[in-house]
């Protein structure tokens, strides 16, 4: 039996976590330009996402997050597939990773961490990367919630809140998860020392600091340059283990719609995570297996 995320995080030693699941599967030829992006798979070809969530495990990942950042229940339902059906491809997206650990037999313990995206991913135009939606926290609790007890009933390791915009909707997702009998992270996405919509980083962490089902806080899909400083806020104001896990330092041309510019993710950078605190390191965007697999040397 794995010994627990929560238990492994109080040790001195960084966790590995994987990289863009859909960086993955995009590689291996698949299109994930719809609104449902990689949750498209999960009905159409998960056979895929085990395969992708399987290279990260060989490239050293130890934990592999789930394909359901994008799925909720509103998403589905406007490409035609039902509240039922949507909740069985939801907890599917948790036994692909479950099945890609069993087949990986690699002799160390293996976590899946279920992604619960931001109210905007379902929006699909880009506004996670604003927030200020024009709801309010009650009224993002009640979209969130749902989608978080299917798959906390199909019983992953931890809940990855990710890619976080805005400190309302983390308020929202902290009232969401109690009671839910799953331990959970919280990563915001950021720019500089402050959220996506603009709030103080210190501020937005400290949110968490009483919350006993998270057991670590942190970014993602950020700037790695931003992750020093956003490290060592984490780490003082919540007292909790960081997570970390930026993208590759390239910029998405959103008219060109290609990627650009030269990537900074590094061991390097690795390492000053570590050194500041993070104790789940990994990548986001454009951040593959062979990145990824350089993590776990430049730590040791």
């Amino acid at each position: 039996m794995n010994t627990s995320l929560a238990s492994a995080l109080s040790g001195d030693a960084a966790i590995v976590l994987d990289g863009g699941l859909s960086n993955q599967l995009e590689a291996a030829g698949h299109d994930l330009s719809d609104e449902l992006w990689s949750a498209r798979l999960l009905a159409e070809h998960p056979e895929a996402i085990v395969a992708a969530h399987r290279a990260y495990y060989e490239a050293g990942a130890s934990v592999a997050i789930t394909a359901s950042y994008q799925a909720t229940f509103e998403g589905f339902a406007r490409h035609g597939i039902g509240h039922e059906r949507a909740a069985g491809l939801m907890a599917l997206s948790v036994e692909l990773a479950r099945e890609a650990a069993r087949r990986t037999q690699l002799g160390r313990p293996l976590w899946v961490a279920a992604s619960v995206g931001p109210y905007g991913a379902m929006l699909a135009d880009g506004s996670e990367y604003r927030g200020r939606y024009g709801l309010s926290v009650a009224e993002l609790e009640r979209f969130h919630r749902p989608r978080l007890e299917v798959l906390a009933g199909a019983r992953p390791d931890v809940l990855a809140l990710e890619t976080v915009p805005d400190a309302d909707e983390a308020r929202a997702l902290l009232r969401a998860v109690r009671g839910l009998g799953v331990p959970a992270w919280l990563s915001y996405s950021i720019d500089g020392d402050r959220t996506r919509a603009g709030q103080p980083l210190d501020e937005a962490f400290a949110l968490a600091a009483d919350v006993p089902e998270i057991i670590a806080v942190g970014v993602n899909c950020c700037a790695p340059e931003d992750v020093d400083h956003a490290v060592e806020l984490a780490a003082r104001s919540t007292g909790k283990p960081v997570v970390a896990y930026p993208n590759s330092g390239e910029t998405w041309d959103a008219r060109e719609r290609r990627w650009a510019g030269q990537g900074s993710f590094s061991g390097q950078r690795v390492v000053g995570w570590r050194d500041r605190g993070a104790r789940l390191i990994g990548g986001c965007c454009r951040v593959g297996p062979a990145a990824i697999a350089r993590i776990g040397p430049s730590l040791a």
